[in-house]
């Protein structure tokens, strides 16, 4: 069975809604009878999408909605909210899912670093801030689903500030659900989305087909709500290259750098590929 929010005329936000996995689940929603808001900085892509994602709702355009919204500015997520509310009576369903990588270096410009935590992580505070308080207040079961990344979680070397905005993600999300499940009456959720390999926009660079070992966006969703209805907070999806038995190794491993007081990263230090090809394979 679905998770309880994902029902008939429930009302569901999706930021980054106008491409990749954002689109995808618009539409999984809409084909589920929600009412759906897109939310995307770029409006031609936004006005197709939203026209996709009413194709498949049984309301039709009425049940759809977009607005151009960049996350990373308070004002603009407080607008998107209240134009909701007024819209479609309230949100049931949050997918924090708008995220940048332009790529970064750790002495790189500047501007690198303060677009993507501002996109990625001061985003989801702003949707977190802006939205969760009035669905507490709505009473009805809801969720919550912030996109983050296995990058945020064995931080791998080559994009620090893709790697410390998908950190932050966790931490947020953690205690988001830890403050959610001890407020009295509340009847939501946080879930932390953790993608594998998935080809969108955001992955594709310069490619024009998908690489073998990639999931689709629809891919992802699917696996998503299927995770969503078994209860998980942490939905960590495989692909077709990583089963979740590697991620698994990978992020113990990660793990054990603290605990066993080795070098940051050892899993690309020279000193320890030995060791961590060991580990990977269980012995």
């Amino acid at each position: 069975m679905p998770h309880p929010a994902l029902a008939p005329d429930s009302v569901a936000v999706v930021t980054g809604g106008a491409a990749g996995i954002g689109l995808a689940a618009a539409k999984a929603f809409a084909r589920l009878g929600l009412r759906v808001c897109l939310a995307d900085r770029h409006e031609d892509r936004l006005r197709s999408a939203a026209q996709a994602v009413a194709a498949l709702a049984p309301g039709g355009v009425g049940s759809v909605m977009a607005r151009r919204t960049d996350v990373s500015r308070l004002e603009e997520v407080q607008a998107l909210e209240a134009e909701v509310r007024s819209r479609f009576g309230g949100t049931d369903v949050l997918m924090n899912n708008a995220g940048v990588q332009p790529g970064s270096d750790m002495f790189g410009p500047a501007e690198h670093w303060q677009r993507v935590l501002a996109v990625n992580l001061w985003g989801m505070i702003h949707g977190t801030h802006c939205f969760v308080p009035g669905m507490i207040e709505r009473g009805r079961p809801g969720l919550i689903i912030n996109t983050g990344s296995k990058q945020g979680i064995t931080t791998p070397p080559g994009d620090p500030a893709y790697n410390i905005s998908k950190a932050g993600v966790k931490a947020l999300t953690e205690a988001l659900q830890h403050e959610l499940r001890n407020t009295a009456g509340d009847r939501l959720s946080a879930h932390l989305l953790i993608p594998g390999f998935v080809f969108t926009e955001l992955t594709a660079r310069g490619r024009a087909e998908k690489p073998a070992a990639a999931w689709t966006p629809e891919q992802t969703v699917a696996f998503m709500l299927e995770r969503l209805a078994a209860g998980d907070f942490y939905i960590l999806c495989p692909d077709n290259d990583v089963p979740r038995t590697l991620d698994e190794r990978r992020i113990l491993w990660a793990a054990g750098d603290i605990v066993d007081n080795r070098p940051a990263l050892s899993r690309w230090h020279p000193d320890f590929a030995a060791a961590f090809a060991a580990f990977v394979q269980g012995a």
